[in-house]
């Protein structure tokens, strides 16, 4: 029990000093939010250091550790640690998604774990889920179904697809692009 805490206080302290360091003047440092527009803070407002939301949180951006059921970030970037059921990020993302469904999309680097993981943007990241989707992946996808448009690394599952590549860009179990 007592790893676990010092485990989860480490990821808040290094959420909380990713966050800090992308400080804008005029962000904010605590949301905390039943549903939008029920919280704090206006959801046009960015906030760096933490939101709690009990069912869905939304700010322009927020850099930190972001705890919700829905989590939203408009089309603003992210950085830090995202935890809900669902994680959405219309901009750019850096840290750790972590939620059934984790939606990203501008450029992602960092790790998702989830159900379903699926960035648009340029990705160096490490995706584990049951379904893997991005658009341009530099790193590892590990999942039931991984699915790359361009890849540079590796696939693991079941089924893995390599849209771009010429020569086998289905194959199962394992799949690389290098």
């Amino acid at each position: 029990m007592t790893r676990l805490r010092i485990l989860l206080l480490s990821i808040i302290l290094l959420s909380l000093s990713l966050g800090l360091a992308q400080a804008e003047e005029g962000d904010k440092f605590l949301q905390i939010s039943l549903f939008d527009p029920v919280q704090l803070v206006d959801h046009e407002e960015s906030i760096t250091g933490i939101r709690l939301s009990l069912i869905y949180g939304k700010n322009a951006n927020v850099s930190g550790l972001d705890w919700s059921l829905i989590a939203n970030e408009n089309t603003g970037d992210g950085t830090g640690v995202q935890w809900g059921m669902v994680n959405l990020v219309g901009g750019d993302f850096l840290g750790w998604q972590s939620g059934l469904v984790n939606l990203t999309d501008g450029a992602f680097t960092g790790y998702q774990s989830g159900i379903f993981n699926r960035t648009k943007g340029p990705t160096e990241a490490f995706q584990w889920g049951f379904i893997n989707v991005a658009d341009d992946m530099s790193g590892l996808q590990l999942g039931l179904f991984n699915y790359a448009e361009k890849m540079y690394g590796l696939q693991i599952g079941l089924i893995n697809i390599i849209k771009s590549k010429d020569r086998l860009p289905i194959l199962p179990i394992v799949n690389w692009s290098f």
